[in-house]
């Protein structure tokens, strides 16, 4: 009988002691997710807006910005604030939800807007947006795409 209630202690110990390391691990794994998030470093960050007859690529870099108008390139320096304010905006993002997010209209589908999209480089892997008219991006692209596409001021927050 003592055999057997010690048994069936050993046997409850270890399992809550389990328990609890495995509670452990899940929460260690979830900080690990979070701080590689907040991790992810921006290399590269591009716009593209296309339609028949017309395309504009604009790329940020940490060091520039490259504006393709109908292949017409101009190249400008930029300041380290500028790529901070702008890759700061870009780490705001879930890249592996950015192919995901909903455009707010649909203009793109009869010629009545530009085709648009954005491109992140983060940690040597490209994350592209789903399509949206030019103009109208997702709202949680909308704030980078102002700054890209220099409607909105690139000032340090």
């Amino acid at each position: 009988m003592m055999n057997i209630q010690l048994i069936l202690f050993s046997i409850i110990l270890v399992t809550s002691s389990t328990s609890c390391m495995h509670k452990d691990n899940s929460q260690n794994n979830t900080t690990a997710i979070s701080s590689a998030v907040q991790q992810q470093k921006i290399e590269r960050i591009q716009l593209t807006e296309r339609t028949r007859g017309f395309s504009r690529n604009i790329v940020f870099t940490p060091s520039s910005k490259e504006s393709n108008i109908n292949e017409e390139i101009t190249t400008t320096k930029i300041s380290p604030a500028e790529w901070q304010t702008v890759s700061r905006l870009a780490q705001t993002i879930d890249l592996s939800k950015i192919s995901d997010l909903k455009a707010p209209t649909e203009g793109r589908h009869s010629d009545r807007a530009m085709i648009a999209s954005i491109i992140i480089t983060s940690n040597g892997r490209e994350y592209t947006s789903s399509d949206f008219d030019s103009g109208r991006p997702p709202k949680e692209l909308e704030a980078l795409y102002k700054i890209i596409n220099g409607t909105s001021k690139t000032a340090t927050p």
